[in-house]
């Protein structure tokens, strides 16, 4: 699991950043382009902060919390190799999308987002944000609902 985990990392974080080279190669000079007038249109963004654009220009915090969550969840996909396939992908999806926006961050000083649904008003999105937010959905159905339950034993009788 831990070779399928390094590469799928690897493999997201290239779907990531070869997606943001294309937008910024050819959709920043035009900004926006709609697919589906009015309901999604790519629009290049320049997002200084984290979701939503909150806690604007404070890469210090975001370096540190990347760094700590792609060491943690290397080392436990390390030391205890989940069985689980639903943990390892959840895991492995939060990782490359971290590491895909941590990378924007430190050599373009912002994250590059072009997915724009602009029907409903949804911030400005790109895929390492697909990505950690599938894997933290799939992660938070795991440990609600897999997680630690067994099947109960059946109690054996003596008649």
């Amino acid at each position: 699991m831990l070779a399928l985990y390094s590469i799928g990392v690897i493999l997201l974080v290239l779907i990531d950043q070869l997606s943001k080279w294309a937008v910024v190669q050819n959709l920043a000079p035009l900004e926006s382009v709609p697919l589906w007038e009015n309901v999604f249109h790519l629009t290049y963004c320049e997002n200084r902060g984290a979701a939503f654009g909150i806690l604007q220009n404070k890469f210090g915090l975001f370096y540190v919390i990347t760094a700590l969550v792609v060491i943690a969840v290397t080392f436990y996909m390390v030391k205890k190799r989940p069985a689980s396939r639903l943990l390892s992908i959840s895991l492995t999806l939060l990782v490359g999308g971290a590491i895909g926006n941590l990378i924007d961050r430190i050599f373009r000083g912002f994250v590059v987002d072009f997915f724009d649904f602009c029907l409903i008003g949804f911030p400005i999105f790109n895929p390492a944000d697909c990505f950690v937010v599938c894997g933290a959905v799939l992660l938070a159905y795991y440990v609600i609902f897999i997680e630690g339950k067994k099947e109960p034993e059946k109690e054996s009788t003596t008649e």
